[in-house]
């Protein structure tokens, strides 16, 4: 009889609660929270994050693909456009039609050139002077929709997380409430072995490398074992 990939899986998140005090790597941690966003969200194909930093300017992190380094770059340069916008002033911009918004003339139709038909930006702050946004671009046009600003908008919330950002910004704690499977995970992770955001947040994304499995789905599998539990206690 084959094995159950299930029990894979488990044995995983045993050996991911016993590395909970480690330190998580960030750039691998925030390239697979990128990666998972582009499996989970609705219409998304590529994203990246926009750092402030002290001196003033605009970087990019985690970019999963060159065409993002590039519509990014734009923004900063061209002084226009979602990122920009999200994380220096607004904390959700949106672009249905980047060909043909006339809020940026100049970088709208460059980012249609590069592919790119729609985008959405979601701001989170690290107080007092720092700002950032999760950029969702997507192929094409008028694919965003509500499912997408929701997800979009828990992992900006996560991104903050893992940054170690939540703590200072009780917007980021709300996104962890969400009623979205990764939420409640979060959640219940944080209680079965009594830890902070942070660290149920490295357990998840953790297990989801060790395991080779979409961050959605070992989300997944946490709510419903606790699920399954409730039922058979009462059951018994």
């Amino acid at each position: 009889m084959s094995p159950d990939p299930s029990d894979d899986l488990a044995a995983v998140m045993t050996a991911a609660a016993a590395a909970l005090q480690a330190p998580i790597d960030l750039d691998k941690t925030l390239e697979q929270l990128l990666a998972s966003a582009i499996d989970t969200v609705p219409g998304v194909s590529q994203a990246s994050l926009s750092i402030t930093t002290r001196d003033g300017r605009i970087e990019t992190l985690a970019p999963t693909d060159q065409r993002v380094v590039q519509a990014d770059r734009l923004q900063y340069e061209l002084l226009e456009g979602p990122c920009l916008e999200a994380a220096l002033t607004e904390p959700v911009v949106e672009a249905l039609d980047l060909a043909t918004d006339l809020r940026w003339p100049q970088y709208g139709p460059a980012a249609a050139s590069l592919g790119f038909g729609a985008q959405i930006a979601f701001q989170f702050r690290a107080e007092p002077h720092t700002r950032g946004a999760l950029n969702l671009y997507a192929d094409e046009p008028a694919t965003l929709d509500a499912e997408t600003r929701a997800l979009g908008a828990l992992f900006a919330g996560l991104v903050a997380v893992a940054m170690g950002w939540a703590r200072q910004d009780e917007s980021m704690n709300q996104a962890l409430i969400s009623r979205n499977v990764i939420g409640q995970a979060v959640g219940i992770v944080m209680e079965r072995y009594t830890i902070n955001p942070e660290q149920a947040f490295a357990f998840l994304v953790r297990t989801s490398q060790d395991s080779n499995t979409k961050l959605k789905t070992v989300a997944e599998r946490i709510v419903t074992d606790v699920i399954n539990n409730a039922v058979t206690r009462r059951t018994e």
